[in-house]
């Protein structure tokens, strides 16, 4: 893995229990602004999706980028919604990172 994955991998395992952010920010937070679709890359080819919360990354609009009816859609809002994040229909509403 390169110097940009793991970049991206340490500023998602930085986001707190709780609460999502974007994957821009993610990107930028890794020092990285401009590469969102790498941090959408990353996670897809996470190798052990349960050790990095990939459940915290949303799209900028407060929504999904999974369809709600999809399995990993419905895992996220479970998981989120455990952590006590809140929600309006499919918006999250956060909080923020």
């Amino acid at each position: 893995m390169g110097e940009k994955q793991q970049a991206i991998l340490m500023a998602l395992n930085a986001i707190p229990a709780g609460h999502v952010t974007s994957y821009g920010e993610v990107a930028r937070r890794a020092g990285l602004p401009g590469y969102a679709r790498l941090v959408c890359r990353v996670l897809r080819e996470l190798p052990d999706r349960g050790a990095t919360p990939w459940w915290r990354v949303v799209r900028a609009d407060g929504r999904s980028a999974m369809a709600a009816e999809s399995a990993s859609g419905a895992e996220q809002r479970q998981r989120l919604q455990a952590e006590g994040v809140q929600f309006r229909g499919e918006k999250i509403l956060g909080p923020w990172w």
